[in-house]
C-alpha cells in the first residue's frame, strides 16, 4: 500500500473564511488614525455572544428556562437567561479600557465602569436578550447593541453620553440565536453578517455587503392590536391584503414576535416591519436606544428606511434612557407606502 503525503497549504476550497476578528482588523488598518480600541471592544462583544449562545443552546439542560421572579425597569418579568445575558455583556466588556459607560434595557440606571478598570472613549448600549418571552418555546432570540463615541470629558461617562441621536452611532449590530448563530454589524458604510462555527469557536463572514431589496413581498405586524390602531394604520394593512397583480399584492403575513428575528428576515428578504403607536401605547412600545436606533442604523446602511411614522428614527434626540418609540422599517418602497397611509396622503 502506497501512502501519498500531501505537503503545503490546503487547496483554496479547504481554507477557512474570513473571521470576524480579521475583518475588523483589516478595516482598522484602512482607517487613518485608528487606535485599535474599536477592534478590542468588538472582540469582547463577540466573546459575550459566544458565551450567551452556549447557554441558550443548553438552557433547558442547565436550568436556565423560566422566570427569576423579578421585573425590570420596563415592568416586564425577567427571564433567567435575560439576567445571565445582561451579566455576560457587562462582565465581558467592562475591563477592556474601551468604554466609559454602558446602559442596558434591563438596568434602571446607567452602568458605570468600576474604579479598578481603565475607561475609554466609547459608550455601549444593549438589549442583552431580545425576544426573551419566546425563550421557553424555542423561538429565535437575539442580542442588540449600539456603540457611540463619548461626548463628555473626565474619567467616567454621564447620561449625556447615552442620550445621543442614532445618526452619530459609531457602530450597531445584533446577534441572532436561531437555526444558526449570526452576528450582523455595520459601521455605517455597509452591513456584514458572520455565521458562528461552533466546531472552531469563530464567527466567519457569510453575508458580505448586505442590501435590503427596494421592495419585498411580506409584512410583519402584530394584528392582534388592530382594534387599537389609527385609521391610517388599519387602511394600510387592509391595502396590503388586497388582490392586485400590478402592485404585487397581497403581501404575505410574517410575524415572529421576536424583534431581532423579524428584523433579520426583513433585512434579507425585504418587505416591512411595523410596531406602531396605538391607543394603549401612544408613545410606542419599542425602546429607542436599545432596539429602534441600532436596527435603524443597520437598515439604513443596507439601503432601507426606518421611521416612527413621522420622523426618521436616526434623527430623534433621546430624552430618557428607556424612551420608547413607534417603529416602521424595511424596504424603501414599502415603507414609503406605509408612511403615505399613516400621514394621510392615501
Amino acid at each position: 500500500m502506497t501512502v501519498v503525503h500531501s505537503w503545503g497549504p490546503p487547496p483554496p476550497s479547504a481554507m477557512p473564511g474570513t473571521t470576524l476578528d480579521r475583518h475588523i482588523l483589516e478595516r482598522q488598518r484602512q482607517t487613518p488614525g485608528a487606535t485599535g480600541d474599536f477592534s478590542g471592544l468588538f472582540q469582547q462583544i463577540s466573546l459575550a455572544a459566544k458565551l450567551i449562545n452556549s447557554r441558550v443552546r443548553q438552557a433547558g439542560l442547565a436550568g436556565m428556562l423560566g422566570l427569576t421572579g423579578q421585573t425590570n425597569v420596563q415592568g416586564e418579568h425577567v427571564q433567567k437567561l435575560d439576567e445571565y445575558a445582561n451579566n455576560v455583556m457587562i462582565r465581558s466588556t467592562e475591563a477592556g479600557g474601551h468604554l466609559c459607560l454602558m446602559a442596558s434595557e434591563e438596568d434602571d440606571e446607567v452602568i458605570k465602569i468600576p474604579e479598578r478598570f481603565p475607561t475609554g472613549k466609547y459608550v455601549l448600549l444593549f438589549d442583552p436578550l431580545d425576544g426573551s418571552s419566546n425563550i421557553d418555546v424555542g423561538v429565535t432570540i437575539g442580542t442588540i447593541f449600539s456603540v457611540h463615541r463619548r461626548v463628555t470629558m473626565g474619567r467616567a461617562g454621564t447620561l449625556a453620553d447615552c442620550l445621543q441621536r442614532g445618526s452619530v452611532q459609531v457602530a450597531a449590530g445584533y446577534v441572532l440565536y436561531g437555526s444558526s448563530t449570526m452576528l450582523v454589524y455595520s459601521t455605517g458604510d455597509g452591513v456584514h453578517g458572520f455565521t458562528y462555527d461552533p466546531s472552531v469557536g469563530e464567527f466567519f463572514l457569510s453575508h458580505e455587503n448586505l442590501r435590503v431589496p427596494t421592495q419585498g413581498s411580506s409584512y410583519s405586524v402584530n394584528e392582534g392590536n388592530t382594534s387599537r390602531w389609527s385609521d391610517g394604520m388599519k387602511r394600510w394593512v387592509d391595502w396590503l391584503k388586497e388582490e392586485d397583480s400590478e402592485t404585487h399584492r397581497p403581501y404575505g403575513a410574517r410575524y415572529v414576535g421576536s424583534l431581532v428575528a423579524d428584523f433579520h428576515r426583513t433585512l434579507l428578504k425585504g418587505g416591512v416591519f411595523a410596531y406602531p403607536s396605538d391607543s394603549k401605547s401612544p408613545a410606542g412600545k419599542l425602546r429607542l436606544l436599545y432596539e429602534a436606533s441600532p436596527l435603524a442604523f443597520i437598515l439604513e446602511s443596507a439601503g432601507g428606511i426606518a421611521s416612527d411614522g413621522t420622523r426618521r428614527i436616526l434623527d430623534i434626540q433621546p430624552k430618557e434612557l428607556h424612551e420608547r418609540t413607534p417603529l416602521i422599517l424595511g424596504s424603501r418602497d414599502d415603507v414609503n407606502i406605509a408612511l403615505d397611509f399613516l400621514q394621510g396622503r392615501r
